[in-house]
């Protein structure tokens, strides 16, 4: 695996609308999982809230909670729109479908930043996720040097590049734009206006 590389200039992010397992509190991970009602309506506010905010293009992971929700965004803004791999969703191996609750009560977890310190060995591990999102971010960056790109990602994926880039992890929410900004070599995550 390469080693991980900041990106040379800022990018959006947004979580993906809501799901069922969502709802239930359950690692969702690389399970397929479609959005639900409630997703949708995320995502059409997503968009909404995107004609505030200039940006060319549009990545999505292609699982079809994150790919739904960027071609929501995508049409309302008049968009073109790729899908690309290395913004999928950390693979929880045997926790996928589990409570996250009684996961954290079982391991005595105080924050869900700690869940990142019991991932199984049959998933992936934490190190390797912001390495192949923030590769796969350079490579549209490079790609479309003068566009500004958001990707529809995930949570860990989010959570990951944000604590690599600042140290930090972010209050994500479902439909909620960020800009991850690059200013000389110093990276901020800040809800996009």
């Amino acid at each position: 695996m390469r080693p991980l590389a900041a990106p040379s200039r800022s990018f959006l992010c947004l979580r993906h609308g809501v799901t069922d397992w969502n709802r239930q509190g359950r690692f969702q991970g690389r399970t397929d999982i479609p959005l639900n009602d409630e997703g949708i309506a995320q995502a059409r506010a997503a968009a909404e809230r995107m004609r505030q905010t200039s940006f060319d293009h549009v990545v999505a992971s292609p699982l079809l909670r994150a790919l739904k929700t960027a071609e929501i965004i995508a049409a309302a803004s008049g968009k073109s729109l790729d899908v690309d791999d290395g913004i999928v969703e950390c693979d929880f191996g045997s926790l996928e479908g589990t409570s996250i609750a009684e996961t954290m009560k079982a391991h005595n977890l105080k924050t869900v930043e700690d869940l990142v310190s019991i991932l199984p060995p049959d998933g992936e591990p934490w190190p390797s996720i912001p390495v192949r999102s923030l590769n796969c971010v350079n490579r549209w960056l490079d790609r479309l040097p003068s566009a500004t790109i958001l990707f529809v990602c995930h949570d860990a994926v989010m959570q990951s590049m944000s604590e690599a880039l600042t140290g930090k992890w972010l209050n994500n929410r479902h439909g909620t734009p960020f800009r991850f900004e690059r200013t000389h070599d110093q990276w901020s995550v800040i809800e996009a206006d």
